[in-house]
């Protein structure tokens, strides 16, 4: 009989072999989650590389592709994938947390499958300046209330799924409650204004809440999964930390939203309010670096799968890197007066989003594909070869933006001169950026690679039901 008490020492070296394997054949499902991840991942990159030739002036596709809708669909495809993988890590994480399967695989792929065509739908829109203006939230309002459904349906599944489950573990709650507060969090965003300033507050509810405070939570969870599978440390010490994490996050977001309301007409108390807890923004990012650099340095090192941990710690790493220290070298109102909008922010935004979350999510496809395919691919140096082109590659573009945006700054607002003659001189820039964005595709190229070779699931990957029941 099980209870709903967290499994003490429940990592991969209690269970041996028995770990390799997928335990629920409703897991399956992430696959399909984890395979548009690499589809829309790919065209993202398709369409950061139609940008970056249109900066050093070989803008051939502009009367098809201007500037605005290359940014608009690179901008929206990166929130759409990161979902897409979140919703895939939750389908394989959630079956494992619970001890069960999934409520409905039925219901799953037609959420999957509604949720492409939404995708698919507000892409080719953008082409045809069928959008909204507002930045990151560009997708029509029709369009909104299928995102809804969409989400509302997984959440379904995902909340029955655990309210069945033979336990409710403090990583599937955590997980689940971030995925919970960013579909509520959209709301916001759909409410119209006449106001284009309270419209900008309000947006800014989504955007900001949705990357410095919820998917934070969505982040942690996934994190504290693939530690407990991956170290083997005891999911007991691993949870408590997550409160820490949780704390931390709710303490500094929410509040550290007010350094996005500067400059659009609200009270000067945000001024105060967002330069101080914008301040202890890197804080949750800290904790989170030395959570998972603690636990790898406590637990076992022979796991097999060690371009899982790869990503996994280099996620906590980069991430505290890209959205803590350089989120604050720029959001405090003294330096934000200078960079707001301009180059630092692109930055700091491809940094923080680079660790944050997409490193997580490729980490959980990482641990995920040898268990649901039953191939052990883990081991291959293209996985290796993989992390690291991308990862110097990205920290390339990011220095090559800094230093673009470090001129830009100096140029358009200490010496006044005017944007397009600013563009022109830092230009050269973008080559390099250019440069390290084909170092950066190779390498996830060779990761969507070695995805395909993976091959799909298999129910010979499936592990018997009575050395399921060992697996935490």
């Amino acid at each position: 009989m099980r209870d709903s008490t967290p499994i003490i020492g429940a990592g991969y070296d209690h269970c041996k072999q028995k770990n390799k394997h997928m335990k629920y054949k409703s897991q399956q499902v992430a696959y399909w989650f984890f395979a548009l991840c690499m589809l829309l991942f790919a065209l993202q990159i398709v369409y950061g590389f139609i940008m970056g030739f249109a900066r050093i002036g070989m803008d051939g596709l502009h009367d098809w592709i201007p500037f605005n809708t290359a940014r608009a669909v690179h901008t929206n495809l990166l929130v759409v994938w990161l979902l897409t993988g979140f919703m895939g890590a939750a389908y394989y994480i959630i079956p494992e947390e619970a001890q069960r399967e999934l409520v409905s695989v039925k219901l799953a792929y037609v959420q999957l499958i509604s949720l492409a065509v939404v995708g698919v739908a507000a892409i080719t829109g953008y082409h045809f300046n069928i959008w909204e203006g507002r930045k990151f939230l560009e997708i029509p309002r029709e369009l909104d209330y299928l995102v809804v459904v969409n989400v509302l349906l997984f959440l379904g599944i995902i909340l029955a799924t655990l309210f069945k489950g033979k336990r409710q573990t403090t990583t599937a709650l955590v997980m689940t409650m971030g995925l919970v507060f960013a579909a509520l969090l959209y709301l916001p965003g759909m409410i119209w204004f006449d106001s284009q300033v309270t419209d900008s507050f309000f947006r800014w509810w989504v955007v900001h809440l949705w990357v410095e405070g919820v998917w934070e939570l969505i982040m942690g969870g996934i994190l504290a999964f693939l530690l407990i599978k991956l170290t083997g440390v005891d999911r007991e010490v691993i949870e408590k930390w997550l409160y820490v994490i949780v704390g931390l996050t709710f303490l500094s977001g929410i509040l550290g939203t007010g350094h996005h309301y500067y400059y659009i007409g609200v009270n000067k108390i945000w001024l105060v309010v967002g330069g101080v807890f914008s301040a202890l923004e890197p804080l949750a990012f800290l904790a989170m670096a030395l959570f998972a650099v603690y636990m790898y340095r406590k637990g076992e090192k022979n796991h097999p799968n060690k371009i899982a941990l790869f990503w996994t710690i280099g996620a906590a790493i980069v991430s505290f890197i890209g959205a803590g220290l350089l989120g604050f070298a720029h959001t405090l109102p003294q330096t934000n007066l200078y960079t707001h909008g301009t180059l630092v922010t692109a930055m700091h935004g491809h940094y923080a989003f680079w660790g944050a979350y997409v490193m997580i999510v490729l980490a959980i496809i990482s641990y995920a594909m040898p268990n649901i395919t039953g191939r052990k691919r883990h081991d291959k140096t293209n996985g290796h070869l993989a992390f690291w082109l991308s990862n110097i590659g990205m920290l390339g573009m990011v220095v090559a933006l800094g230093v673009a945006g470090v001129v830009q700054v100096y140029l358009e607002r200490r010496l006044s001169m005017d944007f397009m003659v600013a563009q022109e001189e830092v230009k050269i820039h973008f080559v390099v950026m250019l440069l390290c964005a084909t170092m950066f595709a190779t390498g996830i190229g060779i990761y969507i690679y070695e995805f395909i070779k993976y091959g799909r699931p298999t129910d010979e990957a499936l592990t018997k039901n009575e050395e399921a029941v060992l697996v935490s």
